[in-house]
């Protein structure tokens, strides 16, 4: 048996950032992980560049059923924070849009650092290690893994959610928390594609690859303005990952596809000027011809003159156009999903040590509580706040 301090199930963002922390503490501290990579998720994460933070990161870019829970860990390790420790080894990044921050060259520089600073901090990492089950003593923690048996004082569970399978996600941590009698709310497929009706897929096949800006909104009255994406199995881009946490099954999202323009004043300024010109031919200038070429099919855009369009044909496709709605069959599910929805009721967890409130020793942190980042570097910012908060208490 190996006595520890410390033993973190789970070598992704949130446990790697609570070993640093604790060992350098002073505590032993030893990591265990299925895989046979460390960070897996952050290995293929913003296309292999990692999207490793955000520097807009605030509470309310956040999902939890108590929206206050993430205010002390934010507050805590910001994104500047984080920026300052990659800045001391020399990460090479670069800004993209809406505050995100990637690696310039590879995810693997990311992940090199993090387990330098385990390195430094005489943290013991191992790997093709599964964790077969966990009881609790007067002392603290006893772990039987495939390979050993820990016994430990803190067990920090970092474990993720079932997000992406193929990496090795499991329900180990539900598992944990319900053993030790802590509420777990219904986990969901979060930051993933919607798939579309048959006849709705039908109606949209040729459009795969199509890329246009749109705004789109829930039913709960939630918007993000950014790209949607046809795919030949249905709807993706920043856009429909961004709402995707937002919608429940047999609800409708509403798309406005010409969020920069007026369409009724720009229908109108066309028949002054454009007369002669087909609608079909004027909007394509605006929307992607094959997009249109679907509408005119349709009946929605008529193949006609613009100047032949009433006051009434023009209110009802500017209404069209900007309240396209469409009701998607469900979504593409763990397999592609980014993050999980739900988890680890943070009611059950302190927002400031992440310690269970009734099994003391016993720690729960990142993908795998209730806590759901929007698209873009928050869920790791999450990571390594919820990570550092943890390590400073166990």
């Amino acid at each position: 048996m190996i006595t520890t301090d410390v033993l973190i199930i789970g070598a992704g963002a949130a446990g790697l950032m609570c070993a640093a922390q604790a060992g350098y503490r002073g505590k032993s501290v030893v990591v265990v992980d299925m895989g046979k990579k460390p960070a897996r998720k952050i290995l293929i994460s913003g296309g292999g560049r990692a999207n490793f933070t955000n520097e807009g990161a605030s509470p309310e870019n956040y999902l939890c059923q108590n929206p206050h829970f993430v205010k002390s860990a934010l507050s805590r390790y910001s994104a500047q924070d984080f920026i300052d420790l990659v800045d001391r080894h020399g990460l090479q990044y670069h800004h993209k849009t809406l505050g995100q921050l990637f690696c310039d060259d590879s995810a693997q520089d990311l992940v090199d650092i993090l387990m330098t600073e385990c390195e430094w901090a005489g943290v013991a990492v191992n790997l093709r290690t599964e964790v077969l089950s966990v009881t609790k003593n007067s002392q603290g923690y006893l772990v039987t893994t495939s390979d050993k048996i820990y016994h430990c004082k803190s067990l920090v569970v970092a474990s993720g959610g079932l997000t992406m399978p193929k990496l090795g996600a499991t329900p180990i941590g539900y598992k944990i928390a319900e053993q030790f009698d802590l509420n777990v709310l219904e986990t969901l497929a979060a930051l993933v594609p919607f798939t579309l009706h048959e006849h709705d897929k039908q109606r949209f096949d040729g459009l795969s690859g199509i890329s246009l800006l749109t705004e789109i909104t829930s039913e709960d009255g939630t918007s993000f303005q950014e790209n949607i994406l046809f795919t030949h199995r249905g709807l993706s881009g920043p856009a429909i990952l961004q709402i995707s946490s937002f919608w429940r099954a047999g609800q409708a999202v509403t798309i406005n596809l010409l969020p920069e323009y007026n369409l009724s004043d720009t229908l109108t300024q066309w028949q002054s000027e454009q007369g002669q010109k087909s609608v079909k031919n004027l909007l394509a200038t605006l929307l992607p011809k094959r997009f249109v070429e679907v509408l005119v099919k349709e009946g929605v855009i008529a193949d006609k003159p613009i100047k032949q369009l009433n006051h009434q044909d023009i209110a009802a496709l500017s209404d069209y156009l900007h309240a396209w709605q469409i009701k998607p069959n469900g979504t593409e599910g763990y397999r592609t999903a980014e993050v999980t929805l739900g988890g680890v009721n943070t009611d059950e967890l302190s927002s400031k040590t992440f310690e269970s409130k009734k099994q003391q020793g016993l720690f729960f942190i990142g993908e795998v509580i209730d806590v759901t980042g929007w698209l873009g570097g928050y869920n790791f910012q999450f990571c390594w706040a919820s990570g550092f908060a943890c390590g400073q208490a166990v």
